[in-house]
């Protein structure tokens, strides 16, 4: 993982040493319940936690162990026993590898998952705030990326708001399915060990116990884990996206916050491109590329195989931290975004109205005409401002309506007061209120 996107709280979580200290914790906890059965000696348990939680444990020694035992947690137990003395014989007693390598994936995902939690709140405070902010600032919607009907600013938010509240809801699931504990030896009998040690050390390590652990935790758990990840990568580079639309030349709806001294091209100097939500749905990318690999490692070889292990040596750190850092980069983002609600404005009028040709359809059926024939009286006039829009690249306000004022098969439906009516904007939005009060309440 490269600095550049990494915070250092979540980078800390998947370092070599954070990992061998927590490795140390598990082996210790599980020595004490070894010693209340006794299986080994109380002042062995006491020693290993004494010696051992003392230790500051030398990643190079490490290294250098396992080039030569070729396999990790040996060269662990190995150096270990360097700092502990005879007492290291009752290290380990009747665990398997996995018991130490998949309980510790999960007091990191666990970790790194109250870290990710962070991330998601303040990136739903950002839009609660702007969401109110711009409850009534009207714009245009757009379906197809064309003119659609009027909605808000402040909506549009709330509605990303909605997305994120869910996605919070997942990553608290996932949470809860990932953080378990699997101390049951090798295949996963216990023949070897007490079921209470794998209590003892899931409650001191803050996990729930897997019910059946074969020799490693069920990859299904993890699967689900990073689904939830890649949903909520989705979700960022759903605001990403729309944001980008927003900042385009033609649009300039809403634009990144553009600090001073900062510059957009190397060539142009005029450039204020939107680098940060770019680089987001980049992100959003890398993060969804641990999905399909989480869900292949669910499918392993009778008890276990380790076909999955060096999946999730890489997607595991490199998954959490950049989700950890996109979620502050988009707290951000939303926090300064720039919204010119003028030029949504004028954006919305350029088409001469015709935001509100679904209101003239419907009143023609009131007043009477069949469905199809009022789609066609309505649609009429509305491609001649599509053709002046074309042409001129502004209908002007106002367009549409006169076009309707002058169409003999619509003023014999509608009369002039009723025309107009239908150009109020304010009737879009009446029910604003009702649509916060459903997401915020």
């Amino acid at each position: 993982m490269i600095d550049r996107y990494s915070r250092p709280e979540m980078s800390a979580i998947w370092s070599q040493a954070s990992k061998y200290r927590i490795w140390f914790e598990i082996e210790a906890h599980g020595c004490d319940a070894l010693a209340e059965l006794g299986v080994i000696p109380k002042s062995s348990a006491k020693t290993i936690w004494d010696k051992g939680g003392a230790a500051e444990f030398d990643v190079a020694r490490i290294d250098e162990i396992e080039r030569e035992v070729k396999h990790d947690v040996i060269a662990f137990l190995t150096h270990l026993a360097e700092f502990i003395g005879d007492d290291a014989r009752f290290v380990h007693q009747g665990f398997t590898s996995s018991d130490i390598l998949d309980t510790t994936l999960s007091v990191q995902l666990a970790r790194a998952t109250d870290l990710l939690l962070v991330g998601m709140d303040r990136v739903l405070t950002a839009l609660k705030t702007r969401a109110e902010e711009h409850k009534h600032t009207i714009t245009i919607g757009r379906s197809h990326g064309i003119h659609a009907e009027p909605t808000t600013m402040g909506i549009k938010l709330a509605r990303f708001y909605a997305e994120f509240a869910r996605g919070r809801d997942r990553l608290v699931r996932a949470r809860e399915e990932i953080a378990v504990c699997a101390i049951s030896g090798a295949i996963g009998t216990f023949a070897n060990i007490d079921p209470t040690v794998e209590e003892h050390v899931a409650e001191k390590m803050g996990l729930a116990i897997e019910p059946v652990s074969s020799q490693i935790i069920p990859r299904d758990r993890h699967a689900a884990y990073f689904a939830a990840l890649g949903v909520i990568a989705s979700s960022i580079e759903n605001i990403a996206v729309e944001i980008r639309h927003l900042q385009r030349t033609e649009v300039l709806e809403a634009e990144e916050f553009f600090s001073k001294g900062q510059k957009g091209s190397s060539a142009m100097p005029h450039k204020r491109n939107p680098v940060l939500t770019e680089n987001l749905t980049g992100l959003a990318r890398l993060v969804r590329m641990a999905v399909m690999p989480a869900m292949e490692n669910v499918a392993l070889w009778h008890e276990r195989d380790i076909s999955h292990s060096s999946v999730e040596r890489g997607i595991a750190p490199d998954t959490t931290i950049h989700l950890d850092f996109a979620l502050h980069r988009l707290a951000g983002v939303i926090e300064k975004l720039v919204i010119y609600p003028d030029k949504m404005k004028s954006n919305m009028d350029r088409l001469g109205g015709l935001h509100n040709s679904q209101r003239v359809l419907l009143a023609l059926t009131q007043a009477g005409e069949q469905r199809e024939s009022a789609y066609r009286l309505v649609q009429r006039n509305a491609m001649k401002v599509w053709e002046l829009f074309r042409t001129e690249g502004n209908a002007g306000d106002g367009t549409f309506r006169d076009l309707l004022h002058k169409d003999a098969d619509v003023t014999a439906l509608l009369s002039t007061e009723q025309i107009n009516d239908m150009f109020d904007d304010a009737y879009h939005l009446k029910h604003v209120d009702t649509i916060f009060s459903r997401v915020f309440s």
